[in-house]
């Protein structure tokens, strides 16, 4: 049941989200910093209505009216997507409102329009159709980012083993598995505060989806090699590398974000990683990138892009991209990978990737640039996760992730090598 102070706290997060201006967790964290009275069940129940009713936005356009406001769409979203008690609403809505609410709950969602059924901005399911997707598959995959997504875990194996982890992670009390794919990766139930916990501070595990773990893992890093992280951020994959190279070797982590890669630095002290070099760069274009280049045997491109891969962690993306931001995003992934692949030796791998599920935003860009770069050739990522003994259901050459069949954000990477 949702609290008078729930209520309130959450009509005033939704004023500062609904606008799409800033990430839905970032309005949240700074909402509960300023109202510290808030309790974790509080902030738990706040968050969670927040996200979900962002989920369901495109439902609650169609029911309520594209114009409702967050009072009648929070109105919505309790009645007609998650079925609640309408006596229980009482306390917070009005008879007129639990009126309407009434009829919300009976609406028939199999006659709403193909975004409405798929949960996703029309722009996006446009997308979708004009790479050939059928209409079933478009509300798969939309249905199956309108879940909450769970937390993967990375084991460092430079401080642990995956089972000694796993093992200490079952008897206090957290639901713990392996990962289906990658062989770092553990998977949790429900969403535990780690922060605090031993081998998160002493750097054993890193919160990371297991698709993003493959990613690193394609690169094929090994002891001693000079490897590029050519959009670091804040450094996720360029741990797992770094662990891959059993901290040898030159790792540089590249970025064009002075905050992204401060945000690295912590992460980079718990894991006792010192093979890892930060740089910032200016540009794609940096100097930096020119001294070195021919010299890497692995560079990872993990692009800029829509984000759209990721939307059961952050609905809010599907509202502040459109057809207009993605094309211009188009631009930027054709520029980045051909300034990226000036780096890498002959023989070297070159691993173009993002977290999108739209093809404009991958295979269309990775087709450009090898028919541009004809000394480039496209190799098997089933081929290359199959020597590390990773069985994946693949549909050709290239990685495509996606909730519905592997449990993964929805990922996208393509391995190309130089030739010799």
């Amino acid at each position: 049941m949702i609290t008078t102070t729930q209520y309130h706290a959450i009509l005033d997060a939704l004023e500062q989200v609904l606008p799409f201006t800033q990430p839905a967790d970032v309005c949240l964290s700074r909402l509960f910093r300023e109202q510290k009275k808030l309790g974790a069940r509080d902030r738990a129940a706040i968050a969670e209505t927040v996200f979900g009713l962002l989920r369901a936005l495109p439902k609650l356009e169609w029911v309520a009216g594209a114009y409702a406001g967050p009072r009648m769409w929070l109105l919505c979203y309790l009645s007609a997507v998650e079925k609640r008690n309408l006596k229980e609403l009482a306390t917070i809505f009005n008879e007129e409102q639990l009126e309407r609410a009434k009829q919300w709950k009976a609406t028939d969602w199999s006659t709403a329009p193909l975004n409405v059924r798929a949960g996703l901005p029309l722009w996006v399911v446009e997308a979708l159709q004009a790479e050939g997707r059928s209409e079933d598959d478009v509300i798969a995959l939309g249905t199956a980012m309108l879940s909450a997504a769970p937390l993967d875990l990375r084991v460092n194996l430079l401080k642990a083993k995956r089972d000694a982890v796993l093992g200490a992670l079952s008897e206090g009390d957290f639901k713990t598995e392996a990962t289906p794919y990658s062989p770092w990766g553990l998977r949790l139930a429900g969403k535990p505060a780690l922060n605090k916990h031993p081998l998160f501070l002493d750097g054993s595990i890193e919160v990371q989806d297991e698709g993003s773990q493959l990613l690193a893992l394609l690169t094929g890093a090994k002891r001693g090699q000079m490897v590029a992280d050519f959009c670091a951020g804040a450094g996720g994959k360029t741990l797992a590398i770094g662990a891959m190279m059993q901290n040898t070797g030159r790792l540089y982590a590249f970025d064009i974000s002075e905050k992204r890669l401060a945000n690295l630095k912590p992460r980079l002290a718990r894991s006792g990683l010192s093979n890892v070099q930060p740089q910032l760069l200016a540009s794609e274009h940096d100097q930096k990138v020119k001294r070195l280049a021919g010299k890497m045997d692995a560079v990872l491109v993990d692009a800029p892009c829509s984000g759209l891969g990721t939307l059961r962690r952050n609905p809010d993306l599907k509202y502040r991209q459109s057809a207009q931001s993605v094309a211009e995003l188009n631009a930027k992934q054709g520029s980045i990978l051909a300034s990226a692949a000036r780096l890498v030796k002959t023989g070297g791998r070159l691993v173009y990737a993002t977290c999108s599920v739209l093809q404009i935003e991958n295979q269309a860009i990775v087709d450009a640039f090898l028919a541009a770069h004809p000394e480039f050739e496209l190799l098997d990522a089933r081929e290359l996760l199959a020597r590390d003994k990773i069985d994946i259901p693949l549909d050709g050459p290239l990685l495509q992730l996606d909730p519905r069949q592997h449990g993964t954000d929805g990922f996208f990477a393509a391995v190309m090598q130089k030739k010799g």
